[in-house]
């Protein structure tokens, strides 16, 4: 039973003004239901502000000191520490501190097992919702307990760049423990589409092909010892497991927060006159540099969520919007990309920058086998009677790909919303 679409704003900032803009249709068996502005959405604006109902940081984000709370995402460095760590320089000193929002004074630790959270606020709502099931007190080091069993096990199949965490189906696990609306909190997660395979185009979810079937059996198993609850029966089941698995890979959102990110932003708004601001950028372009030698890619603190309504948008290689983290947590801002008139699907598209600019033949590949659906944006339509031949560079990298080992599949291919 899938739950009311009453439910579908219930996790959004000010829901009332959220359903009075946009309304969710079914559109056929195909493409399920879809997201639709119910006014004129002007370029640039906030279509929605969303919380997940769910969420939780990458394991090896986590690992490697990027620091944030378990809770909301956050990220718990200061700005200044945050750049000091990325760009190697320990003595660095950034101008305009005060733009910093971070607040150590107010992080607070599980008094059991010292995860830290950003306030009393959301250690607490941590608590209330799952945190009390899997609170490991004294044992948050051990390495023969069953939860770290199972987030060692997931380190070892899925390595950076991390798209998913087994510790998201961990919680949703938790949260129906501790729900005293057990069977709401269920009806909810119905909402997300959690088929394995597409059976009328004869797609399989890669990652539930036979070649991971070890890696998901171990899964698996751990899972079950871990975690086991009566009332959620159904999703220990192998095939019920794989559903799950199915459900976080295809519907998870990637998050990404940074207090440095944040900073530069404020920066950046900052009236300055002309001199201070070119002494101003040149600074944040140097660190940028210097970070990049230091670091790389690996800016943020990483994550993943389900999100109620974000999750209605279809996908498109043209979106007409994009989700964005601008407050330093989990909370996702749908923005407009372009004018959208009253009655147009809102679209996002669930390839980054780089897989948008690939031939047609290669986005497909990445949308059958993570999201289980052929494209017919018009952007793919128009390319259909075009000679749609692999580029050279394409069939080195999807070479690349073909060869790599099975945990590194698994990381490569459980590709984010």
């Amino acid at each position: 039973m899938a739950a009311p679409l009453d439910d579908m704003f219930s996790f959004c900032v000010d829901p009332g003004k959220v359903s009075s803009c946009v309304e969710v249709r079914f559109i056929d068996n195909v493409k399920g239901k879809g997201l639709f502005a119910k006014r004129s959405i002007k370029k640039g604006e906030t279509i929605f502000i969303e919380r997940p109902l769910v969420s939780a940081q990458f394991l090896w984000n986590t690992l490697y000191k990027y620091k944030a709370c378990e809770y909301c995402l956050r990220a718990l460095e200061t700005a200044e520490g945050n750049a000091r760590r990325l760009s190697g320089i320990p003595g660095l000193s950034l101008p305009h501190p005060e733009l910093c929002r971070v607040r150590p004074e107010q992080h607070q630790a599980c008094p059991q097992c010292q995860v830290m959270y950003c306030s009393s606020e959301c250690r607490q709502a941590a608590a209330d919702q799952y945190h009390r099931a899997l609170c490991l007190g004294p044992s948050e080091e051990d390495p023969d307990h069953p939860i770290n069993k199972l987030k060692d096990a997931w380190k070892s199949m899925h390595y950076p760049p991390e798209t998913s965490s087994i510790m998201l189906m961990a919680k949703m696990v938790a949260m129906v423990k501790q729900a005293k609306d057990k069977a709401h909190l269920q009806k909810l997660f119905t909402h997300f589409c959690s088929r394995t395979a597409n059976e009328e185009e004869e797609i399989a979810h890669k990652l539930l092909g036979e070649q991971f079937r070890g890696q998901l059996a171990l899964l698996h198993s751990l899972f079950t010892e871990a975690l086991y609850d009566d009332h959620l029966s159904r999703w220990f089941v192998p095939e019920g497991f794989r559903s799950l698995f199915a459900l976080v890979g295809t519907n998870g959102q990637g998050i990404g927060t940074s207090s440095l990110s944040q900073w530069v932003h404020a920066c950046d708004a900052l009236e300055l006159p002309a001199q201070q601001r070119e002494h101003l950028d040149s600074f944040i372009d140097q660190l940028y540099k210097d970070i990049e030698k230091e670091t790389g890619d690996f800016l943020n603190c990483e994550g993943s969520g389900l999100f109620l309504l974000q999750s209605s948008c279809n996908h498109s290689c043209i979106p007409n919007a994009e989700a964005s983290f601008p407050d330093n947590n989990f909370l996702l801002h749908l923005s407009a990309l372009c004018d959208i008139n009253q009655g147009e699907e809102i679209c996002i598209s669930y390839l980054d920058c780089c897989q948008r600019d690939r031939s047609r033949h290669s986005r497909h590949k990445i949308l059958r086998e993570n999201y289980l659906f052929v494209c017919s944006c018009p952007k793919c339509v128009s390319q259909m009677d075009e000679l749609d031949v692999t580029s050279e560079e394409e069939e080195e990298e999807e070479g690349v790909a073909e060869g790599e080992t099975e945990g590194d599949e698994m990381e490569d291919e459980m590709t984010d919303v």
